[in-house]
Parts: structure tokens; sequence; C-alpha cells
């Protein structure tokens, strides 16, 4: 498990060279206005979204796991304690396949989510071959931007 931070960026390429630097870790993924990197030291999966003029500011943050039973797991434990969450999609969005649930909090969104593959697509497609250009099929709000 990890921790993820999604930050919006003026810059991709400026801000993947600081990263790259300050992380010593080359980017695991990069698409056009989207970049991210799996930290080993500190474990930290950065999310990078080229937003300009919203440029260091938090886009949400998230916990990446193993196995979708984890997500499952965590979704009715936070549901357990009346926080609301978007329930459990598998879905097409910000460059992979997940399985994911969403809890919106006071001050941020977050996303409790495994990877179960690579897309080139960054959009949301659901069972019912619904596509959301970018949103999440189960809240329609931006699922990673």
């Amino acid at each position: 498990m990890r921790l993820q931070l999604a930050l919006n960026v003026d810059n991709l390429d400026e801000s993947i060279d600081f990263y790259t630097k300050m992380f010593d870790t080359a980017p695991l993924k990069i698409k056009e206005g989207y970049a991210n990197f799996a930290i080993e030291n500190p474990p930290l999966k950065l999310v990078l979204m080229e937003n300009p003029g919203k440029g260091g500011s938090l886009n949400h943050l998230g916990v990446e796991v193993e196995t979708a039973l984890q997500v499952a797991e965590a979704e009715a434990r936070i549901a357990q304690t009346g926080l609301e969450t978007s329930g459990i999609d598998d879905t097409l969005c910000c460059y992979a396949e997940k399985t994911e649930t969403w809890i919106t909090g006071p001050q941020a969104r977050w996303e409790w989510y495994v990877k179960t593959g690579d897309s080139d697509m960054g959009s949301t497609v659901t069972d019912e071959g619904r596509i959301f250009e970018g949103v999440s099929a189960s809240t329609q709000e931006p699922c990673c931007g």
C-alpha cells in the first residue's frame, strides 16, 4: 500500500524534470498532460496533471492497494463509519484500468484504488460501455482531473 499525491502543474515537462531530480526516479508513465511516478523511497505514487493556471494546487489524494478485495474492504469499512463513498467501480481513468472508490473529505477528494491494467485513454468506461470523458462513472465528477 502507498499514498498517492496528485498535483496540478502549470508546465508538465518542467515538473517532470524537477521531480525526477528530487526523487532520483524517472516517471513510470507519461501521456499528454499527465505523468506518474512510482517512488520507492518514500513509498509514494506521485501524479502530475497539467492544468495551466492551477499549478501547485492539490488535484486529489489516494491510497493505492494491491487487490480489488482491499478496495472493497476499505470501502465497506469507510461506509460503516457514516462517510459517503462513490461505491466501487471498475473504470478506465487517468490512463489506467482500475477498481476504485471515492470519498470526498472536507478539503480533498480521496481515491482508494487498485490499478488492474494500462490504457492509452484518460476516460472512464463503465461495464455498460458508457464513456465519460475524464469523469468517474459513479459520481460524474472528474476521475483524475
